[in-house]
C-alpha cells in the first residue's frame, strides 16, 4: 500500500520546510538512482517529517545515497519504506538515528545482507528495541563475515542464531538475568545451585517449565508472552518456589504403583503446602506468586484446567470457584495442614483422593499435553523417584518422568556412565561430533557496544592433551626441588581458611567467657587461677581449592623479553612448581590448558583433575603441551568457573597463565575479547569465586589490569620469581 495513501497527512509540508526538502528531492533525482528510489523518499520523507522532524527527512537521503553506492538500487528502494516502519516502533529521534547508522554498517561492511535486513525492519523491531537490533546486526555481520551462507541464513531469520535471539526478545531472559537471579535464591533461601538453561532439544513441555536435579536448577531460556519486569518476576518467583521444596521437601516421593494423574496432583498439593510454609516466614511472597495464579471460574470443566483452579484456591483464600471438587480440595487442604503441614504424607494422600474424584468423574487427563500451572511452578519431576529398573514404560508414564534422566555420555567400552563434572552454570553441554573430544559447551559471549550478551555464541571443547618426551618429564618432575619447597613453605604460611575462634589464650581480642569464670570459681576457691582468659580469631587450617589454566596460544612460542627462553616453557616450568608444591601441601587443586581458533573452535584440554594425583601421566600431559591457535579468555574463564562450583573448599581460585592479550582470528575489534574476559571475571566473583593472572613477559601489549583489576594480576620473566611475587596473590586471598 502506498504511503501516501496509509498516511494521506503525510503529503503535506509547511513552507517554511519546502526549500530544504526540494534540495533533498532534486539530489535523489539527478543522482540516477532510478524513478522508484525517487519515488519511495517522496512519499517516505513526509512521514519521518511529522515523526522525528525535517532533519530526519534530509538524513534520510544521504542514506539512500549511501545504500545506493553499496548496496545497489534495490537496497536504496527498500530503505526509505523501511525508515517509515522503523518509525512506527521508534519513538525517539537518536533511536531512529541509531537505527540507520546501524543499517548503513551492515550495507558498508555486508552490502549483500542490506536487503535482507530492510525486508525484515517491521519483524524485527516489532521484538527488539534498539541496543537489540545493533546487537542483532552485529551478530549477524559476525556470522557473515566467515561465512556468507550462514551471514544470509541469519539475516533471512532462518538460523538457530537468529530465531533464539528473537525468541529471548533480544533482552531479558536467562542469560541477561542469570547473576540478578543467583543473588535473589542466595539472599532469600541461602543456596547456590547453578542455574542452567533447559536444552533445546528438550521436551517442549519441559522447555517451558523450571526444573531441578543434579546438574542444578533448569529454567527456560525466557517464558514467551512475558518481557521486562513481568518476566524478571516470573524467574523470581520460579526460584522462591524451588527454593521452598529444597527447604520444606525432605525427601522424594516414591513413583511406584502411580499413575500419572496421582503424580501431577500430589505434586500441586506438595507445591502447595511448601508455598504456604514459606509465606508464614516470608509473607511478600504470596503477592509474588499469586499474580501469576490467573485461573478462572469458568470454562469446560475438564482435569488440566480444575486442576490449575485448584492451584489458585490453595493460595488466594479470597478466590471462590463453584466447582464442588476445587472446593473439597480447598478444604481437606486447610484441615490437614491445621493438623500438621510439616507432614509431607499429606500431599500423598490428598493428591491421590483428588485423582480418585478425578477418575470417578470421567474426566480425561492427557499427562502428554500436560503443563505445570501457573508458568513458575517447575515441572515436579525432582519431587520423585523413579525406579528404572521397574517396568512401568507406559507412554503416559514416559510422558511424565521424560527428561528427569540426566545426561550421560558415554564412556571407556561403548558403556555410558554419568557425568560427575557436567555442572555447567553458564553453558550448554552438548555431546560433541568429534571422534577425540569428550564433550562440547557452549557460551554466551558478552558484547560491550550493545551492552547485551551474545547466547550460546561461543563452543568450548574438551580436547585430549599430547604426552611429552621423557626429556622434559624428567625435567618438569625433578628440577629446582629448592624452589618447589620454598613455594610449599610460603603456601603453607598462607593458612587461607575461615577464621576460627581460639580460646584460653593469655592475650587476645576478646574475653574468653568460660574461661573468665573458670579463673573466678578458682580465685574464689583459694586457689591460683588461669590467667588465659582471653580469645583470638586465627587462620589455623588451609581450605582452598585451585584450577590453573595456562595460555597455550601461538604467541606464547615467542620469546621472553630479553633472554632466549619461550614463554611455553616458563609456563610449563611454573605450573610444575606450583603443582608440586601443593600436591606437598595436600590443598585440591586441577590444571588445564587453552587456546581458541575462532569462536566455534575453543579448546580446553585437561591435565590434572581434583581429586586425581600429580603422577606421571599429569607430568606427560603438561610436557606435551605446545603453542598454537589464538587466545580467546570468555568462554575458558566461564568454563573454569563451572569446574570449580563442585569445590566444597572456603576459597576457590582460578588462576591463569598467559603472556597477556586475548585476540582471535574472527575478531576484528580487540577490545571487544576484553571487555567479555572481563565480564567473565565480574561473574566469578559475583558467585564468590576468585580470579587471578600471572603474565609472562613476551613483550606483548597487555590487558590483564583491565581484565582482572591491577591487584589481582602479576608480572614475572621467569620461574624463580613467583615465590617473591606470589605473596601479593595470598594477601589478597587471606582478606
Amino acid at each position: 500500500m502506498p504511503l501516501s495513501v496509509r498516511r494521506p497527512e503525510a503529503a503535506r509540508t509547511p513552507s517554511e520546510w519546502d526549500t530544504p526538502w526540494r534540495a533533498a528531492l532534486r539530489r535523489i533525482e539527478q543522482a540516477g538512482y532510478g524513478q522508484s528510489v525517487y519515488d519511495a523518499y517522496k512519499e517516505a520523507g513526509p512521514v519521518l517529517w511529522q515523526c522525528f522532524g525535517p532533519q530526519a527527512a534530509i538524513d534520510l537521503a544521504g542514506s539512500i545515497s549511501q545504500l545506493a553506492i553499496r548496496g545497489g538500487r534495490r537496497a536504496a528502494a527498500l530503505l526509505p519504506n523501511a525508515a517509515v516502519e522503523a518509525s512506527d516502533q521508534l519513538a525517539r529521534l537518536e533511536h531512529f538515528a541509531r537505527w540507520l547508522e546501524a543499517v548503513e554498517t551492515v550495507a558498508k561492511q555486508a552490502p549483500e545482507f542490506a536487503v535482507l535486513l530492510l525486508e525484515r525492519t517491521r519483524q524485527l523491531l516489532e521484538v527488539l528495541d534498539i541496543q537489540s537490533f545493533i546487537a542483532f546486526t552485529r551478530m549477524g555481520l559476525s556470522i557473515g563475515r566467515p561465512d556468507p551462507k550462514r551471514g544470509r541464513a541469519f539475516f533471512s531469520l532462518s538460523s538457530p542464531e537468529a530465531l533464539k535471539l528473537l525468541e529471548r526478545g533480544g533482552v531479558g531472559g536467562l542469560a541477561d538475568r542469570r547473576a540478578m537471579l543467583r543473588a535473589y535464591l542466595a539472599a532469600l533461601w541461602g543456596i547456590q545451585p547453578p542455574l542452567v538453561e533447559v536444552p533445546a532439544d528438550a521436551a517442549e513441555h519441559l522447555r517451558r517449565r523450571p526444573g531441578c536435579g543434579r546438574d542444578g536448577i533448569r529454567l527456560p531460556s525466557s517464558f514467551p508472552g512475558f518481557s521486562g519486569e513481568d518476566e524478571k518476576d516470573l524467574y523470581r518467583a520460579a526460584l522462591a518456589h524451588l527454593g521452598a521444596h529444597h527447604r520444606f521437601t525432605r525427601a522424594a516421593f516414591p513413583a511406584s504403583g502411580l499413575k500419572p494423574l496421582q503424580i501431577a496432583l500430589v505434586s500441586l498439593i506438595e507445591d502447595a503446602r511448601v508455598e504456604r510454609l514459606a509465606i508464614t516466614s516470608m509473607p511478600g511472597l504470596h503477592r509474588l506468586w499469586g499474580r501469576f495464579h490467573v485461573a478462572r471460574p469458568e470454562g469446560t470443566p475438564v482435569a488440566i484446567s480444575l486442576m490449575a483452579r485448584l492451584s489458585r484456591a490453595l493460595l488466594d483464600k479470597d478466590y471462590v470457584d463453584p466447582h464442588s471438587w476445587v472446593e473439597k480440595g480447598r478444604r481437606i487442604f486447610e484441615q490437614a495442614i491445621a493438623d500438621d503441614i510439616s507432614d509431607p504424607q499429606l500431599s500423598r494422600r490428598i493428591g491421590g483422593l483428588l485423582a480418585n474424584d478425578i477418575g470417578q468423574m470421567r474426566l480425561q487427563f492427557d499427562a502428554k499435553a500436560y503443563v505445570v500451572q501457573p508458568a513458575y511452578r517447575d515441572d515436579n519431576l525432582g519431587l520423585w523417584d523413579f525406579d528404572m529398573e521397574e517396568n512401568q514404560a507406559s507412554s503416559e508414564m514416559e510422558a511424565v518422568f521424560e527428561g528427569a534422566v540426566m545426561n550421560q555420555r558415554e564412556g571407556e567400552g561403548g558403556r555410558n556412565e554419568e557425568d560427575p563434572e557436567t555442572d555447567h552454570s553458564s553453558g550448554l553441554v552438548r555431546q560433541s561430533s568429534g571422534d577425540e573430544a569428550i564433550v562440547s559447551t557452549c557460551y554466551p559471549e558478552y558484547d560491550y557496544l550493545s551492552g547485551h550478551y551474545r547466547p550460546e555464541w561461543c563452543t568450548l571443547r574438551e580436547m585430549p592433551c599430547e604426552i611429552g618426551a621423557a626429556a622434559t618429564v624428567s625435567i618438569l618432575r625433578e628440577t629446582r626441588s629448592d624452589l618447589v619447597e620454598r613455594l610449599s613453605a610460603l603456601m603453607r604460611s598462607a593458612r587461607i581458611s575461615r577464621q576460627e575462634r581460639v580460646k584460653r589464650q593469655p592475650d587476645g581480642e576478646y574475653l574468653d567467657i568460660d574461661a573468665s569464670i573458670a579463673a573466678m570459681v578458682s580465685r574464689r576457691a583459694g586457689e591460683i587461677p588461669d590467667t588465659s582468659i582471653y580469645g583470638r580469631y586465627d587462620r589455623r587450617s588451609r581450605d582452598i581449592s585451585v584450577l590453573l589454566l595456562i595460555d597455550t596460544s601461538r604467541s606464547t612460542n615467542d620469546l621472553i623479553s630479553g633472554t632466549s627462553t619461550r614463554v611455553i616453557e616458563v609456563e610449563r616450568l611454573a605450573a610444575s612448581f606450583m603443582a608440586r608444591a601443593m600436591e606437598s601441601l595436600g590443598d585440591p587443586f586441577a590444571i588445564a590448558a587453552f587456546c581458541s581458533n575462532a569462536r566455534e573452535d575453543v579448546r580446553y584440554s585437561r591435565i590434572k583433575d581434583f581429586g586425581q594425583p600429580f603422577d606421571d601421566r599429569c607430568i606427560g600431559r603438561l610436557a606435551g603441551l605446545s603453542s598454537d591457535f589464538s587466545t580467546r579468555l570468555g568462554p575458558v574463564i566461564r568454563h573454569g568457573g563451572d569446574r570449580l562450583r563442585g569445590q566444597n573448599t572456603y576459597r576457590r581460585l582460578l588462576l591463569i597463565v598467559t603472556d597477556g592479550e586475548p585476540s582471535d582470528i574472527d575478531v576484528d575489534d580487540r577490545q571487544y575479547l576484553v571487555e567479555d574476559a572481563r565480564t567473565a571475571v565480574q561473574e566469578l566473583k559475583r558467585d564468590g569465586m576468585d580470579v587471578f593472572c600471572v603474565t609472562l613477559d613476551s613483550g606483548a601489549e597487555s590487558s590483564a589490569g583491565r581484565i582482572f583489576g591491577r591487584k589481582w594480576s602479576l608480572g614475572i620473566s621467569s620461574p624463580d620469581e613467583l615465590p617473591h611475587r606470589l605473596p601479593q596473590l595470598y594477601l589478597r586471598l587471606r582478606s
